[in-house]
């Protein structure tokens, strides 16, 4: 008899369970980030990037307006606005003890970013990104600082994407 109890116990906990587990599922808001039901890639299409100072943060202007815009460009009346600020750092990670000379090394670009609202200056998002590209220098110096260069512009690409979908992100709340 009590294992009649025990058993009608377990199966009503189980069902309860499922039950439960159901509904919590069910209201989960999982969406695609840019699909258009979510209004992000309107929203991304008015935001505008500050002024760059330097030519890694030229690079990582040039990216982040060609992936809120898709191509299509800056707006000329931006409803966001975003300031930058990008570091570059090269090192040499990669030492020959007899000739003190470098052989490799990695150019990291970072990213402040701070996400502004045009109407009322109101911070949407603010926050730090960054990225790292490995370099393998060659003996000749126009191949190394080349190398160099494209290490930076690697990073600062792969930077630009992260900080895209944070601005993403946040003009998707």
């Amino acid at each position: 008899m009590s294992f009649d109890i025990a058993f009608k116990l377990v199966r009503g906990t189980g069902i309860a369970a499922i039950l439960a587990s159901t509904a919590f599922l069910a209201s989960c808001q999982v969406r695609p980030l840019y699909s258009e039901g979510s209004g992000v890639a309107g929203k991304l299409t008015s935001v505008g990037f500050s002024e760059a100072t330097s030519r890694v943060e030229q690079e990582v202007r040039n990216r982040l307006i060609f992936i809120a815009s898709r191509g299509a460009g800056e707006p000329e009346n931006p409803e966001y606005k975003v300031e930058l600020s990008v570091r570059s750092n090269v090192i040499s990670t990669l030492l020959v003890a007899r000739s003190d000379e470098s052989l490799a090394g990695r150019a990291t670009v970072s990213v402040d970013y701070t996400l502004k609202s045009t109407k009322d200056g109101h911070v949407i998002k603010a926050g730090n990104r960054y990225a790292t590209a490995l370099i393998d220098f060659p003996a000749q110096e126009f191949a190394k600082q080349r190398a160099i260069r494209d290490a930076e512009n690697r990073a600062a690409r792969q930077a630009a994407e992260f900080v895209g979908a944070d601005i993403a992100a946040a003009l998707g709340r």
